[in-house]
């Protein structure tokens, strides 16, 4: 199963997902922007946010395919997202994401994602992919753009 991680203080941890890490990055959107960027410092600060190998991976290749990003740069953020706690999936966590891949009708990467997060014990997953207010396998999807 995934690498666990351990809640820091008594604040609640939330996973954060490609798109938020990606709108921090995004000028197109400032609105979004901002609101990405709080949520990252805020997360960073407090030490709550957590994140999966697989966000690390879609933010790079989002930012260098996308939004032009130099790969360089993209590396550098990548390393900074990844102070946060990071979810390390593992087969047992693949087989568990295709199980609520077939239960919820999700994507088999959202189904990966959502099982990460309540894997690695958050209680929401901020997120513009999936239905805000929808409870997942116990985990709350929160659009933080709405």
């Amino acid at each position: 199963m995934a690498t666990q991680v351990t809640p820091r203080g008594n604040a609640s941890r939330s996973f954060l997902d490609t798109n938020v890490l990606v709108y921090t990055d995004d000028p197109r959107d400032r609105a979004k922007q901002l609101r990405a960027l709080g949520l990252v410092t805020d997360h960073l600060r407090l030490q709550i946010g957590v994140v999966s190998l697989q966000v690390l991976q879609e933010y790079f290749t989002t930012v260098t395919s996308k939004l032009k990003m130099d790969p360089y740069l993209a590396k550098r953020r990548v390393e900074s997202f990844a102070k946060m706690d990071v979810v390390e999936p593992a087969v047992g966590d693949v087989l568990a994401a295709i199980d609520l891949h077939r239960l919820h009708n999700l994507t088999f990467w959202d189904a990966l994602v959502v099982h990460c997060a309540r894997s690695a014990g958050c209680r929401q997953l901020f997120t513009e992919d999936l239905q805000h207010g929808q409870v997942i396998d116990g985990v709350r999807i929160v659009n933080p753009f709405l």
